[in-house]
């Protein structure tokens, strides 16, 4: 997992390596973390893959099993939450380009 996470490490790195060099070392925290999740909810969207979003379960063996939704998805909801949290982080600190006045005319 570890080697999965280095290589995340070193792609988000060379995405945001425009970002200033004093704020780069701030933002290396942000970018080990975000490389840390985007492994687990690699890992976590496979098994909700192979086993799907819901399981049948039931409180006691008398009671008529119903489908809920598997922990897992729980997980991976608030793993992404935190993800896109950081890669705003990560994105708000990227230098800001001069968008000259036709480019900003056609994006409506």
């Amino acid at each position: 997992m570890e080697d999965r996470v280095e290589k995340e490490a070193s792609r988000l790195k060379d995405l945001f390596k425009s970002i200033p060099k004093n704020q780069l070392d701030v933002a290396e925290g942000l970018i080990t973390q975000a490389a840390r999740l985007r492994i687990l909810l690699d890992d976590n969207w496979k098994d909700i893959l192979e086993y799907g979003e819901y399981e049948k379960f039931k409180q006691s063996e008398s009671q008529v099993p119903y489908d809920r939704k598997r922990p897992i998805v729980e997980t991976y909801d608030s793993r992404d939450k935190t993800y896109q949290s950081i890669i705003k982080q990560l994105t708000d600190l990227l230098p800001h380009r001069k968008v000259d006045s036709k480019t900003k005319l056609l994006r409506r």
